[in-house]
C-alpha cells in the first residue's frame, strides 16, 4: 500500500497494490497490520457503511462533536470528490480543506481522521461508498457545516446545483459551528 500525506498531513490517501490480469483484478481493501505500519495510525474500526447516490448528490460536511469518528473512505463503483475539513480549532490547519477523487477505477482510499468534517459529491451517474468508522453513529452529536460555506471556499466539481439532504440544507456556518478544541 503507498500512503500520500495532502497538504494536511494528518489526512491522506491511500493506493492498495493491485494484482490484475485477463480475468480481472484483486487487492486487500483493508488490512488492519498493513494500514497501522503504512500510515503510523492503530485505529480500531467498529462500523461499516455503505451508501449509493447518483450524480450531483452531495453528502456533508458532517461530523460528531462527541463519539468523533476516524474514517476510511472509498468508493467501489463510480466516483466521488471527496473532502476533508480541519475543524480542530488549535490546530495550524484549521478551517483548511483537503480534496481527493475517490473512484471505483483508482481504487483508492481517504483516511479523514476524528476532527474532521467530511462530505462528498457524487462525478459519476451513480457512486456507491463503502467508509468505516472508528466509532458509532450517534445521531445525538451528529453536526453538519454548510457545503458551500464561504469561509471555507471549497472549490467543488462544477456539475450543477448539488442535490442535499434536509438535514444538509440546514448546514451550519463554519463560524457559528460546534468545533473541537
Amino acid at each position: 500500500m503507498s500512503v500520500t500525506r495532502l497538504a494536511i498531513p494528518d489526512v491522506m490517501v491511500l493506493e492498495p497494490k493491485v494484482f490484475g490480469d485477463a480475468r480481472g483484478f484483486f487487492f486487500e481493501s483493508f488490512n488492519q497490520k498493513t494500514f497501522a505500519q503504512s500510515t503510523g495510525i492503530e485505529a480500531a474500526f467498529v462500523q461499516d457503511n455503505h451508501s449509493k447516490s447518483v450524480r450531483g448528490v452531495l453528502r456533508g460536511l458532517h461530523y460528531q462533536i462527541k463519539q468523533a469518528q476516524g474514517k476510511l473512505v472509498r468508493a467501489v463503483a463510480g466516483e466521488i470528490f471527496d473532502v476533508a475539513v480541519d475543524i480542530r480549532k488549535h490546530s495550524p490547519t484549521y478551517g483548511q480543506w483537503v480534496s481527493a477523487s475517490l473512484s471505483a477505477e483508482n481504487k483508492k482510499q481517504l483516511w479523514v481522521p476524528a476532527g474532521f468534517a467530511h462530505g462528498f459529491i457524487v462525478v459519476s451517474e451513480t457512486a456507491e461508498v463503502l467508509y468505516k468508522t472508528t466509532d458509532y453513529y450517534a445521531p445525538e452529536h451528529e453536526r453538519c457545516i454548510a457545503w458551500n460555506d464561504p469561509t471555507l471556499k471549497i472549490v467543488w466539481p462544477d456539475i450543477g446545483p448539488p442535490s442535499l439532504s434536509a438535514k444538509d440544507q440546514k448546514g451550519q456556518a463554519f463560524v457559528s459551528a460546534e468545533v473541537f478544541p
